[in-house]
This record gives C-alpha cells, sequence and structure tokens, in this order.
C-alpha cells in the first residue's frame, strides 16, 4: 500500500475486473478529455450524505438502496426512471411510516454501469467471446466486434448519467415528491395487486396526517421535509479510469471526491486490500461501501477497515452483506463481533440478491423467499447481538419485468421468458420490491417496539 495517496496511485497496484483496451492512446485521450468536464454532483452534496449515514450507523435512520443491476443505454428513457422514482419513493415512505424512522435514499443509478464477471470469456455454442462487462466498457450483442472495450463509451455514460442525475434533482425537489401527492406515486404495474391495495391503505393514513398537520399550520410551505425528498446516486466503481477522471479536490474544505456519485462501492470480487480499487477508495473522502462475502474474514474486514476508514469517521463506511440465504448466520455473527469489540463505526446493510442467483434453464433468476429469507437472518443475527441492522441493498426496477421467482405475484419458471430484461442479473420487479419493502417494515417495527423514537431522544 503506497503512504502517499494519489487520484492515481492506484495504477501503480495489481488489478482485477478492469478490462485490457486495445488502443491505449484513445483510452487516455478520453480520460484527459473527461477530467474537464464538470462534476456530477459536489463535495457539499457528498458530506450531507456521509451525515445522514452517520445517523444510520448510530441507530437513529435506515438505508434504503437499491436500483437497476446494470444501466442501459437502450433503456435509458423519462418513463423508466419516473417509474423506478416512485416505486423506490413508495418502498421510502413505507419504511418511514412503518419504522418511525428518517429513511436515506440512496439509488443505484447516474452511474450503474460496468458490471464485473465471474469469468472473462461467454461461450455460446462453439463460439467464445469476451464477457459482456456492462456498457460503459463494451456491448451486450454477441459479436466480437460489440465486445471490444471501447473507451468511448465513458462520455456517453457521463452524458446519460448527467441526463438522469438531472431528472432524478427535478423529481426529487421540483414538488413530485411532495408527501400530500403519495397518491400519485402509484405506477400501473401496482394498480389492482395485493400490495397496491396495502400501499393505497399507507398512502390513506399518510393523507389524513398531512390534512391534520395542515390544519394546525405545518405544510409544504412552512416544512420543506413535507414538500421534497434528499435522493442520492451511487453505483459500484469497478472501472477505475472513469472514476479517477471524475475524481476531483474540494476547493473550498480540501480533501479529494469521486464527483461521479455520492456513494460508491467495493465489491466483493475486488477488495483486495493490497490491490487497486481499496488503494483507489482510501484516498477519497466520499461515504463508500464494501459488499461483504462468505469469504471474508473477520481479520480480514478489520484490516480493510483500518485501511479505508482509518479516522473511524461515522459514515464513511457502509458494509454490504452479501452471503446468501443458507449462510447468513454462519458467517455474519463473526464479522459483527469483531467490528464491535474494535469500536469501528460502520454501517450494517444487507444485500439478499447476489448470493441468492440460481440458474433456471436457460435464466438466471432469484427466488423471493430466498431472498426474503437473508433479510429476516440478517435482522435476526442483529437483534441477538444487539446491533443495529441499518440497511438494505437491492437489484429492482420500476417495470414489470419477469426475473426472479415467487413473491405476491407467484412468478414461476414458465414466466420467466414472459419479460426477462436484464442484460446481467435478475432484478425485483415493481410488486415484488414494494412487497419487500412491506416485509421489512414489520422486521423494523420489532427493532422500533426496542429502542427510544429519536423524536423523543430529541425531546430530552
Amino acid at each position: 500500500m503506497n503512504k502517499v495517496w494519489t487520484p492515481n496511485s492506484w495504477r501503480q497496484q495489481p488489478i482485477v475486473q478492469v478490462p485490457t483496451y486495445p488502443d491505449a492512446a484513445r483510452l487516455a485521450e478520453v480520460e484527459a478529455d473527461l477530467a474537464e468536464w464538470p462534476p456530477l454532483v459536489i463535495a457539499d452534496e457528498v458530506r450531507r450524505l456521509r451525515g445522514s449515514l452517520a445517523q444510520v450507523a448510530a441507530g437513529k435512520a435506515f438505508l434504503l438502496q437499491g436500483g437497476d443491476c446494470a444501466e442501459s443505454f437502450k433503456e435509458h428513457s423519462a418513463n423508466n426512471i419516473r417509474d423506478f422514482f416512485k416505486v423506490f419513493l413508495s418502498m421510502a415512505v413505507v419504511l418511514t411510516y412503518s419504522a418511525g424512522l428518517p429513511v436515506v435514499k440512496v439509488g443505484r443509478i447516474a452511474g450503474q454501469f460496468a458490471k464485473p464477471r465471474s469469468s472473462d470469456v461467454e461461450k455460446r455454442g462453439d463460439v467464445v467471446l469476451p464477457s459482456y462487462r456492462g456498457d460503459i466498457i463494451n456491448d451486450f450483442d454477441f459479436t466480437p466486434e460489440s465486445r471490444i472495450p471501447d473507451p468511448e463509451r465513458m462520455r456517453k455514460v457521463y452524458r446519460q448519467s448527467a441526463a438522469t442525475l438531472n431528472l432524478v434533482r427535478g423529481f426529487a425537489t421540483g414538488g413530485y415528491a411532495k408527501l400530500d401527492r403519495v397518491h400519485t406515486w402509484m405506477i400501473d404495474a401496482l394498480a389492482n395487486s395485493p400490495v397496491g391495495a396495502r400501499f393505497e391503505e399507507v398512502a390513506n393514513r399518510i393523507t389524513e396526517a398531512v390534512e391534520f398537520m395542515r390544519a394546525c399550520g405545518v405544510t409544504s410551505e412552512t416544512a420543506r421535509e413535507l414538500e421534497s425528498v434528499s435522493f442520492y446516486t451511487s453505483h459500484e466503481a469497478l472501472l477505475l479510469p472513469y472514476e479517477e477522471a471524475l475524481t476531483r479536490q474540494d476547493s473550498v474544505r480540501g480533501g479529494w471526491y469521486d464527483t461521479s456519485a455520492h456513494f460508491i462501492w467495493i465489491g466483493d470480487r475486488t477488495r483486495q486490500p493490497d490491490h487497486a480499487h481499496v488503494e483507489y477508495f482510501r484516498g477519497i473522502a466520499n461515504p463508500i461501501g464494501l459488499k461483504c462475502g462468505p469469504s471474508l474474514t473477520p481479520k480480514g474486514l478489520i484490516e480493510l477497515i483500518d485501511i479505508l476508514n482509518p479516522d473511524n469517521i461515522a459514515g464513511r463506511l457502509t458494509l454490504i452483506n452479501r452471503f446468501g440465504h443458507d449462510k447468513v448466520e454462519k458467517h455474519l455473527p463473526d464479522l459483527i463481533k469483531a467490528v464491535r469489540d474494535e469500536g469501528k463505526n460502520v454501517v450494517w446493510s444487507c444485500d439478499p440478491m447476489h448470493g441468492n442467483t440460481i440458474s433456471a434453464g436457460s435464466y438466471k433468476t432469484r427466488p423471493f423467499d430466498r431472498i426474503l429469507s437473508e433479510v429476516k437472518s440478517f435482522f435476526a443475527v442483529h437483534r441477538d447481538l444487539g446491533t443495529w441492522a441499518g440497511g438494505i441493498h437491492l437489484e429492482m426496477t420500476g417495470k414489470d419485468v419477469t426475473e426472479c421467482l415467487g413473491g405476491a405475484v407467484n412468478l414461476v419458471e414458465d414466466d420467466l421468458a414472459t419479460a426477462y430484461d436484464t442484460a446481467c442479473d435478475p432484478r425485483l420487479n415493481a410488486k415484488q420490491a414494494l412487497e419487500l419493502a412491506f416485509l421489512v417494515a414489520e422486521e423494523l417495527k420489532v427493532d422500533r417496539a426496542n429502542r427510544p423514537s429519536p423524536l423523543l431522544e430529541a425531546a430530552e
């Protein structure tokens, strides 16, 4: 590990999951160009998120993080962004209403274009080609030309991310997210469904509460929280040439920030302590995540925490657990105990998606019952150890896809072909995502009964 960090010191370390570009000169040209482009997010926004995550670490808020497995150029549309945002807001309000806690809203959006792969190649019949690694690197089409890494795609990712972020910011702060419009967040895919009916009940109760507050003189004009929401972006920072190009030094308060997103994370395949991704992450001031899979030992976790958050700053580091439904109780307790015994400030979040992928015919899928099982085990372990189960991290969409089995919609294997649209991993559809939010809310109700209300603490 280098003692002196710079935005490009990662280049001196071994690296995995990053392609070799055939035209190095063109890659350098694109990087130099992007380094002059405006930041997508600013340092003040990033610091506000870090402060909110510090509240999560203290057990006074809950983190909802979710969005697409991998954004694509082909699916970029205002309608898709709008429907995702509606479902995400609906999930957040269900959690807030049930838990009585602020919900920190972080989307996997406006930058989630790179994907790690278990193999460098993909084989179809007798044809073997480089694996698809996300639209920022190559194309999904199974042709030799499409699978060549193209640095020009980084420019397109920047432009699409900027457009997406612009629309999301408009939704979040322009009145679309007003709490008295909660009924309008229902999308067509949720109408006339059991989970849609449950949300309608919550929306009715919220509307009654808003009307009561209005009668008391509390309106969106006097309380900003009723008019807009704070929404942040995140992605796995896999393609380090792109991340370095968007790394900026804050001219006001100092420090280096990855301005491609508010929050970025290290994947389970790139968390080697002496490799490039950890080297890059240790020097930026963003709140960051670390995926924790079954192969991570307590000793290894503490080593990574010491590298990534040596000053033990609350809100800096989120540990995103992704074990699989049948491995949580074996691996998670020892990690929690090690972190607790060392007095480390972290947010504990559950990714119930990545450890529960199975094959069903020619499709990858994820059974909803396994996803739910991992979530319930995550909460149970934290409850037993007296620690805070602080968040959930989901691959989801606002579209009515058929990629994950089960749930109240009871998707079966024969349904997968109906609307299997993902380019990489299977996502929860709108109904399944909202259903899971209600189920997480039930877990939070149990924890809420055993914890003092933040409002009561503030009053005291």
